[in-house]
C-alpha cells in the first residue's frame, strides 16, 4: 500500500508539474515531449510518464499520435477564439448565480482575491515582468473568487479547466492590457458587489474579448 501511495504521490506531482510548464509556456506549443529528456526532466519513469500525458491528452494541453508520441498541443486564432467564447458562457452562468447566492463570506473572498491582484498588477504596470505566473495566478484567483458562490463545484471545475487554456495563450503573448484590465477587474467588483448583474456580465465580456483581441495583437505568428 505504501509503494502504490508514493507512486501516486509522484505520478500526481509529474502531471502537476508538466501541466504547469504548459500552461505557462515553458513547454512551448507544438514542442515535441520526448520522453527520456522528460524522464530526466521530471524524475518520473517512461511508464508514468505515458499516463501523464495520456491525461493531459484527455484535457486537450497535449496531442497523442500513436507511434509519433507526444507533442504540445499548438496554438491558433480560431482555438484562441473558440475558448474565449466558452470561458465566457461558463463564466457569464456561473457569475449569475454566484451575485444571487452571495453572501459577506464570498464578499470577503472577492474584495481580498481583488486587492492582492491588483497590487500585482500595479507591478506589471511598473513594468516588472519578473513574477508574471504570480500576477497570472492572482487573476486566475480573482475570476475563481467572483464566482464562487454559484453552487456548482462541476461548473467551478470546468470553468477552472477553460480558464487553464486561455491563460496559456495569455502567457505565450505575455498578454498584460495595463490600466484597461485593472479597471476592468475593479469594475467587476463594484458591480458583483452591488448585485448589478447587467453592469457586471457587460464588463465580463469586454474584459474577455479585450483580452483576445490583445493577444492576437501580441503574437500574430498564432495564425488562424
Amino acid at each position: 500500500m505504501l509503494s502504490a501511495s508514493l507512486n501516486e504521490t509522484v505520478a500526481e506531482g509529474g502531471y502537476k508539474r508538466i501541466r504547469a510548464d504548459i500552461i505557462f509556456g515553458r513547454l512551448l506549443p507544438g514542442q515535441k515531449l520526448k520522453l527520456e529528456k522528460l524522464k530526466e526532466t521530471y524524475e518520473t519513469s517512461v511508464s508514468t510518464l505515458r499516463e501523464i500525458l495520456n491525461r493531459l491528452a484527455s484535457e486537450g494541453l497535449v496531442v497523442a499520435e500513436g507511434q509519433r508520441g507526444f507533442y504540445v498541443t499548438p496554438m491558433s486564432s480560431g482555438d484562441l477564439k473558440e475558448i474565449a467564447a466558452l470561458r465566457l458562457l461558463l463564466e457569464t452562468h456561473a457569475l449569475e448565480q454566484s451575485l444571487e447566492k452571495g453572501d459577506v463570506d464570498w464578499e470577503a473572498r472577492l474584495i481580498s482575491a481583488h486587492y492582492k491582484l491588483s497590487r500585482m498588477e500595479t507591478v506589471m504596470a511598473n513594468g516588472d515582468t519578473s513574477q508574471t505566473e504570480d500576477w497570472k495566478r492572482y487573476d486566475w484567483e480573482f475570476h475563481q473568487a467572483l464566482i464562487s458562490a454559484c453552487g456548482s463545484r462541476l461548473l467551478m471545475e470546468t470553468h477552472a479547466a477553460v480558464f487553464d487554456k486561455y491563460l496559456r495563450y495569455q502567457m505565450v503573448a505575455l498578454s498584460y492590457r495595463g490600466q484597461i484590465a485593472a479597471d476592468e477587474h475593479k469594475r467587476l467588483l463594484e458591480a458583483a458587489l452591488e448585485r448589478d448583474q447587467k453592469t457586471a456580465k457587460k464588463i465580463l465580456h469586454l474584459h474577455i474579448h479585450g483580452g483576445v483581441e490583445h493577444a492576437l495583437a501580441r503574437e500574430p505568428s498564432l495564425g488562424v
